[in-house]
């Protein structure tokens, strides 16, 4: 075969060889092109909310209130040994049965408690039905205990605090106090009459 004739075939091939190299390439760079960019794009979570399993307690007020709580405050009062009519008599003077109740002092809740003593009976949440009797009737019985079982003392210190009690020595001279343990007692008469009524059925 003429050498010159090699040579040319010899071109084609090393031309085409080329071309095709050149082509694979380019495919490759164009591939590697994509897929950063699909990397470099934000990836976006469908977000599922998590499933709430703690049940908020409702904020109710008045005889709702009073039903709903009534046996919880029937069983915490008969674990700290103090009158659950007594308690429900608390509440009701207090708050009302409101459970969203704040004074102008800044009592909180259904027992109307000041943050602070909340705090050291370790109240999480003032405003929880739950946390917030169990502390007041833990803060009752405490005071109880203190006046050495003068429910008459305890309850003017629930009201006006126990420094005045002790300064008086005895139910200090406020007329706010006093037409306090009159309303208490009041509805303690009230509830101990509908509790007995309710344990005669039973």
């Amino acid at each position: 075969m003429n050498k010159k004739i090699i040579i040319q075939i010899l071109s084609v091939e090393l031309v085409r060889s080329l071309f095709i190299a050149v082509l694979i390439l380019s495919v490759a760079l164009v591939s590697n092109s994509n897929n950063q960019m699909v990397e470099n794009q934000p990836i976006f979570f469908k977000i599922h909310p998590v499933p709430q399993t703690e049940q908020r307690l409702p904020s109710v007020s008045g005889r709702k209130a009073e039903h709903l709580y009534h046996m919880f405050i029937i069983q915490t009062a008969s674990h700290y040994q103090v009158d659950p009519a007594l308690i429900k008599a608390i509440i009701m003077a207090e708050s009302g049965y409101n459970t969203k109740a704040v004074s102008k002092s800044g009592a909180k809740g259904l027992m109307q408690l000041m943050p602070q003593t909340a705090q050291s009976l370790g109240v999480e949440d003032i405003f929880n039905p739950h946390q917030n009797i169990t502390g007041g009737i833990q803060y009752f019985k405490h005071l109880v205990n203190r006046f050495n079982g003068d429910v008459k003392l305890a309850l003017a210190a629930y009201n006006a605090g126990s420094r005045n009690v002790r300064n008086y020595n005895g139910v200090p001279p406020f007329k706010a106090t006093h037409t306090y343990i009159k309303k208490v007692f009041k509805y303690y008469q009230i509830y101990k009459n509908q509790m007995g009524k309710e344990t005669d059925r039973v």
